[in-house]
């Protein structure tokens, strides 16, 4: 993504409405083939281009998973699910990555260098890899007979035991994206006569957590990554490229936010957050003929000497007794950290 500096670097200049305006749409369109691009190279496929005359959603999918030697014919449903999903990660308030797309563009970096560095902060698991854990924990759960073990080594607080997809930093109800996701996915199941038990295992799951006192006092109610993952499988996206779709949504979010900033240039100023100190208060210090340990000193003739403050040309080393060790014989060499020759 930050490539695409070098490939359209005539129209870098933030300040000129046009030039933001085509970088913009550019990054947009750009996305779903690099999305593309990597999936293929991750699988040892040769990369397929766009075509014209198809949508957004239906070309990210020919260039899924079409290949040259068999056409492919984009399910309708698949790609108004691809849609919707994108819709719903599109934008959402000041998260780790947008915040970090704003702040890189404070510094007026280019544009694809600040998107580059919102994909760079969604990679962590703790942003981007929620929808991926959530398909982990339901595999881990196994089948609906499982899940009173489940919520009780949650509630338990078993080491390596999460309730993944449940919980917000800002919404303490119900995320109302998660209710969409939770319609959108049952529609994609009854259309294309999908049968997964993780969705059965989901919704069990769900109803169990919203019906416990323990997860109802701590605001635990499901989020947009809950479902997204489900949906994302019955579609045909593999689960590492979860964090992939994340991020293609949401360029559209990032770029905008970008815009928003950069469009305001006489309230432009670089971001410059305030870091207030906690640390220890004001400390005495000793001085160095009243501590315990000197130093070392070996000079150019590798003869150490033991002194506080003396300047030398040699290596300085710290020991931790102010008794200076008998000094070598004439034949000492130095020998290099874990070996067993003469530096």
């Amino acid at each position: 993504t930050g490539s695409l500096s070098a490939y359209y670097h005539d129209n870098l200049d933030w300040s000129k409405p046009d030039d933001r305006e085509i970088c913009a749409m550019r990054l947009i369109a750009k996305m779903p083939t690099l999305a593309a691009m990597a999936y293929k190279s991750h699988i040892g496929e040769p990369v397929v281009y766009p075509r014209a005359g198809m949508t957004y959603a239906e070309n990210f999918l020919h260039m899924m998973h079409a290949t040259p030697t068999k056409a492919y014919k984009v399910n309708p449903i698949h790609a108004r699910a691809i849609d919707k999903f994108l819709i719903l990660h599109a934008d959402h308030e000041q998260n780790a990555s947008t915040s970090t797309v704003r702040i890189a563009g404070s510094s007026q970096a280019n544009p694809f260098a600040c998107i580059a560095a919102g994909i760079a902060s969604l990679w962590g698991p703790a942003h981007g890899g929620a929808n991926e854990a959530v398909i982990k924990m339901l595999n881990e759960i196994g089948s609906v007979e499982n899940i009173p073990k489940f919520i009780d080594d949650v509630k338990n607080k078993r080491s390596g035991i999460r309730l993944m997809g449940f919980g917000h930093r800002v919404y303490k109800n119900y995320d109302p994206r998660a209710q969409y996701m939770r319609i959108l996915c049952n529609q994609i199941f009854e259309q294309l006569e999908y049968d997964d038990p993780q969705l059965q295992v989901a919704i069990a799951l769900e109803r169990a957590a919203l019906h416990d006192e323990y997860f109802k006092k701590r605001n635990l109610y499901p989020n947009v990554d809950f479902y997204s993952g489900i949906v994302l499988r019955a579609v045909g996206i593999p689960l590492e490229m979860y964090t992939v779709m994340f991020a293609l949504g949401r360029s559209l979010g990032w770029i905008t936010q970008w815009l928003e900033l950069v469009s305001a240039e006489s309230a432009m100023r670089i971001g410059r957050p305030r870091q207030l100190y906690r640390g220890p208060k004001q400390r005495e210090v000793q001085t160095i003929a009243s501590r315990q340990s000197g130093f070392l000193h070996f000079d150019d003739d590798e003869t150490p000497q033991l002194g506080a403050g003396r300047q030398s040309s040699g290596t300085v080393r710290r020991i931790s007794s102010a008794k200076a060790p008998e000094a070598p014989p004439d034949s000492y060499t130095r020998e290099a950290p874990g070996s067993s020759q003469p530096a």
